[in-house]
C-alpha cells in the first residue's frame, strides 16, 4: 500500500531570537511508500544516529529517492493479540503480565489496542492513549473454546489500515500476536492472511509458546503438522520486517516482549516516491540498504501492492 508522508516541523522564535522546537506533527500529503526499518550490527545491535543519507532504497532493482525520513519521532499505533483459547488456562496469568509489561513500555503520543481470539475474534480495548483501560483489558481475558488466529490477524489488520486511511497524522503501525499452537477455528486461511498483511505493509511480530510435546523428534506423527504452523508464524514476520519468536518456557515470555519492545524504539520511519508510475497492482520488491557502514544489516518488508488505477467510466 501507498501511505502519504509529509513532515511539518513548527519552530517557536524566543524572545531571545534562539529556536525552541515545538513536538513535531506528520501530516499526509503526497503519495510515497512508507517503511519501517531496524538496522543491526554483526552482533544484532541496534543502529543507532543515522540519517537519510545513509541509507540506499531499491524497488525492482531501482534506486529511489527518500523523500521522508524521521528516526525514533513517529508514534506507534500498537495491536496486542492474545490467543485466550482453552490450552491457554494454565499460562493466562504469567501472559497477563508480561503483555501488560510490554503495553507499559509505550510511549504518551503511541495507542494502543488489545485483541481477544478464541473462536470468535473480539477487541476487548480499543485503539486509544488509554493504556490504562488496555492494562485492564488484557487482565480481564479468560481462557476458553479454540483459537482463530487467522481470522483475527486478518480482522486486526483491516482495522488498522482503515484506521490509518481516516487518520491524517503519520504513525507506524506493528501487531504483536501471542499463541500457543495451531488455528483451530478460522474461516480465513493462511493466504488470506499473507495477502492482506503484504497490502497493509503493518511489521507482524509472531510469538509462538512452545511445549516439549511440540518439538517432538521429525519422526513423530505430529512434526509435520507443526513444522506448517511454524512456517506460517515465521512467513508472516518475514515478510512484513518483524521477527518470530519460539520460546519453550512461559518464563521467557516477558523477556521476548521486551526484544521485540526494543527493536519498536530503534526503528527508523522511511518514505519515497515510486519511480514506477503504473498502476498496475502489482507486488514490488524492496531492498534497503546502509551504504555506509560495513557489516550493517537492515530489515523491512519485503514489498508493497502497488495502487491499482480506477476503471474508466462514461
Amino acid at each position: 500500500m501507498k501511505v502519504v508522508y509529509l513532515l511539518v516541523a513548527f519552530l517557536l522564535i524566543s524572545r531571545e531570537g534562539l529556536p525552541q522546537e515545538l513536538p513535531v506533527t506528520f501530516r499526509s500529503e503526497i503519495d510515497v511508500v512508507a517503511l519501517s526499518i531496524v538496522v543491526t550490527d554483526g552482533k544484532q545491535n541496534f543502529i543507532g544516529g543515522l540519517t537519510a543519507d545513509n541509507f540506499a532504497v531499491f524497488e525492482d532493482g531501482v534506486r529511489q529517492d527518500v523523500t521522508f525520513f524521521a528516526a525514533g519521532e513517529v508514534p506507534l499505533d500498537l495491536a496486542i493479540l492474545l490467543d485466550t483459547s482453552a490450552s491457554m488456562s494454565d499460562k493466562i496469568a504469567t501472559v497477563q503480565q508480561a503483555a501488560i509489561g510490554f503495553a507499559s513500555t509505550l510511549r504518551e503520543q503511541d495507542r494502543l489496542t488489545v485483541v481477544d481470539i478464541k473462536d470468535a475474534t473480539q477487541v476487548l480495548s480499543p485503539l486509544s492513549g488509554d493504556l490504562e483501560a488496555a492494562k485492564r483489558a488484557i487482565l480481564s481475558t479468560v481462557p476458553r473454546g479454540g483459537t482463530a488466529l487467522y481470522n483475527g490477524l486478518y480482522l486486526t489488520l483491516k482495522e488498522m489500515t482503515k484506521q490509518r486511511r481516516s487518520n491524517g497524522d503519520v504513525r507506524r503501525q506493528a501487531i504483536v500476536v501471542l499463541s500457543d499452537g495451531d488455528d483451530t477455528a478460522s474461516l480465513i486461511s493462511f493466504d488470506d492472511v499473507m495477502a492482506v498483511a503484504k497490502e497493509a505493509g503493518i511489521s507482524i511480530y509472531t510469538i509462538t509458546l512452545k511445549s516439549k510435546w511440540a518439538m517432538r523428534p521429525a519422526g513423530s506423527s505430529t512434526s509435520k503438522h507443526f513444522s506448517q504452523s511454524d512456517f506460517a508464524m515465521k512467513s508472516l514476520a518475514q515478510e512484513t520486517g518483524a521477527r518470530s519468536f519460539f520460546p519453550t518456557e512461559i518464563t521467557e515470555l516477558a523477556g521476548v516482549y521486551g526484544l521485540i519492545a526494543e527493536e519498536l524504539a530503534s526503528q527508523y520511519a522511511l518514505g519515497y516516491t515510486s519511480k514506477n508510475p503504473k498502476r498496475d497492482g502489482a507486488f514490488r520488491r524492496l531492498i534497503v540498504r546502509v551504504t555506509d557502514r560495513p557489516g550493517a544489516q537492515t530489515r523491512t518488508r519485503s514489498g508493497y501492492l502497488s495502487a491499482r488505477a480506477e476503471p474508466a467510466t462514461r
